[in-house]
């Protein structure tokens, strides 16, 4: 139950990234006492900045809260499984737990592409839990990429190709 209500949050972090017109990923880190920490949503296209996904503006934001870049007795909540990056940065950053909402077989490091939190050759392995609110996150997920095509297809038809549709996180 914990789990779900914390997911909220970060899905209501993914909605104004989704309102923002970016990739709708949001988390939310928490620390032992169970209090939010960091909260933040994809900016890519905001900030030009390939890695401001979610979860490393969440890691940024909370680094700087607690004045360590280290982050243990830390959990972290994002709707969608993290990417090859996210996961290297929660793992040098030591968070203890990763809570994701829906799975990414393209693009996921916690065990759908790859698995870097059983890799036994790191030093630090946190504790996953997927599938938290699994259908609302991968509805959002969605509904993005289907508004995204159908613009796309309106701007393929009329010649504009300006502004082309992101294809990934």
């Amino acid at each position: 139950m914990v789990d779900a209500a914390y997911m909220q949050l970060a899905i209501a972090e993914a909605e104004k990234a989704f309102d923002a017109n970016e990739v709708p990923v949001g988390a939310v880190l928490i620390d032992a006492r169970g209090k939010v920490v960091a909260s933040a949503h994809n900016q890519t296209i905001t900030l030009s900045d390939v890695s401001a996904h979610a979860e490393i503006l969440a890691l940024r934001q909370a680094g700087q809260a607690l004045k360590n870049y280290r982050l243990p007795r830390t959990s972290l909540y994002v709707t969608i499984e993290p990417c090859v990056m996210c996961m290297g940065a929660l793992i040098h950053a030591r968070v203890q737990k990763i809570v994701f909402g829906a799975a990414d077989p393209k693009w996921g490091a916690a065990g759908s592409l790859y698995d870097l939190s059983r890799d036994f050759r790191l030093n630090h392995r946190p504790e996953i839990i997927g599938g938290v609110c699994e259908n609302l996150c991968s509805q959002l997920m969605k509904q993005f990429f289907r508004q995204k095509r159908r613009l796309s297809q309106a701007v393929d038809t009329s010649g504009d190709l300006s502004n082309p549709a992101p294809t990934d996180q």
